[in-house]
């Protein structure tokens, strides 16, 4: 059985059950496995997206959920009901060696929803069991907040608050999650950045006291349980595209480090793979893997507003293991940066970092010429988010002999305005929300203020009623 340890060295190891409810370490730090499990990676040849979802992710949560119920609660998750394609996460062929992996095609059509909606059922399996309930608070910029609502809104056990930067996210990002009308179900307009909703709502899991009282549990990427789903279809589409014979190249667009740091641990259980790391303009992440400086700078709002962050708060987990695990080392880190808004590692930890990744940046004039030459050429319609990690994949593939895989985290049709702006012509919205723009909205608007949001919650959360 795998337990689970803090960034920051403090507690004793963890099982699942807890790891998944907490979120958040009680230090302050995020949840990584003590050990990691091994891949036989031949034996899932020919095996369905579910199969191989249960095999790759049992060893993560045995002692907490039984084989039988895990079983069960994977292939009701990644059914034809819930994700419109059989395979789950598709490949699809672009051209030569450039191949696409579509995430998009959950219920709210990003990437998210392979975790979230997992996430859900493990949430409502396990506080059934314990006849208990939580308070859940997230952060989004975009796709997590609308994947986080559809994955708990039935869910008896669980009120749910998600934070969105007003004005800051797609209409359409932000009518997946306001037109849902359920009363566990909660959206919060911050008078701020997306920064500033992630920065509050670890100031929340801080609050000691807030955080027992109102037994919050988180959704963000800093959920282990997140990370855990989205290592599958790494698995899966390696395989399909020969491993462990052959090597495959991920370019993945990213913001928290989330989706990476997934594919980082599918590498540590014995996946052939490389990892690219792509950025937008706020591209704190490459500035790092270049110079080992993680500096804070302004935000700036462009037309991929999921990456839109300041803060990569899943890099931390990786940063832990660049240090040897040195808890202590990592935690003087984490410090200085909460002072000082930066940190530097040495020389010899950035050749390090280097040897794990590569990152690349694209601005917003090379997202819409990549969005309109990737049309232009094949006819196949890039969101934003995807066509940033599609300008690196462009910029490496000749060099490379084998797949060169860009992840699509999310569908075209939740950036209308940008695709057209590139292409000449808006995406369709899939039918299933073809009506989403008809539906009425519900959310409210709140100050960029700690305590009045907490004092919105304690209000609306059934937890305290």
């Amino acid at each position: 059985m795998i337990n689970y340890i803090s960034t920051r060295g403090g507690g004793q190891p963890q099982n699942f059950e807890n790891v998944l409810l907490r979120g958040l370490a009680p230090d302050g730090g995020l949840y990584v496995p003590e050990s990691w499990p091994s891949l036989n990676i031949k034996e899932l040849r020919g095996k369905s997206y579910q199969d191989i979802a249960e095999t790759v992710m049992f060893p993560f949560i045995e002692g907490s959920i039984d084989r039988k119920e895990f079983h069960n609660i994977v292939n009701e998750t990644y059914s034809m009901d819930i994700f419109r394609h059989e395979k789950v996460v598709p490949l699809h062929h672009l051209k030569d060696n450039l191949y696409i992996l579509e995430q998009f095609h959950g219920p709210t059509i990003a990437f998210k929803d392979v975790a979230l909606q997992l996430l859900g059922r493990l949430f409502d399996t396990v506080l059934k069991k314990h006849g208990k309930r939580v308070t859940i608070i997230g952060a989004t910029s975009g796709d997590t907040g609308s994947a986080a609502i559809e994955g708990c809104r039935h869910s008896e056990q669980v009120d749910i608050f998600i934070l969105h930067p007003e004005g800051r996210v797609s209409d359409v990002q932000r009518k997946q999650m306001t037109t849902i009308n359920a009363p566990n179900v909660h959206n919060i307009a911050l008078d701020g950045t997306f920064d500033d909703c992630q920065n509050m709502v670890k100031a929340m899991f801080n609050d000691v006291k807030f955080r027992d009282d109102m037994n919050l549990s988180a959704v963000n990427s800093i959920n282990w349980a997140r990370i855990m789903a989205q290592i599958v279809y790494y698995v899966t589409s390696a395989i399909e595209l020969g491993a462990p014979e052959k090597s495959v190249t991920y370019v993945i667009p990213t913001g928290n480090f989330g989706n990476v740091f997934a594919a980082y641990c599918a590498r540590k259980m014995g996946l052939p793979i490389k990892i690219v790391v792509a950025t937008n303009e706020n591209d704190i992440l490459t500035r790092f893997f270049e110079s080992g400086e993680m500096k804070i700078s302004e935000v700036i709002p462009t037309i991929s507003p999921s990456m839109d962050i300041g803060i990569s708060s899943n890099f931390e987990r990786f940063l832990f293991d660049l240090l040897e695990r040195d808890a202590q080392a990592l935690s003087n880190l984490m410090r200085v940066f909460k002072d000082t808004g930066s940190y530097c590692v040495s020389v010899d930890l950035i050749k390090k970092a280097g040897k794990q990744f590569h990152s690349m940046r694209c601005d917003e004039k090379q997202t819409l010429e990549t969005i309109r030459y990737i049309y232009e050429g094949t006819g196949y319609t890039l969101d934003p988010h995807t066509a940033v990690a599609m300008y690196a994949a462009l910029n490496i593939s000749e060099n490379e002999e084998n797949a060169v895989v860009t992840l699509a985290t999310a569908h075209p049709a939740k950036f209308p305005e940008a695709v057209k702006k590139a292409t000449g012509s808006y995406p369709e919205l899939p039918a299933h929300l073809s009506d989403l723009f008809d539906k009425k909205e519900y959310l409210t608007k709140q100050p960029n203020n700690l305590q009045i949001v907490q004092e919105f919650i304690r209000e609306h959360s059934r937890i305290t009623k």
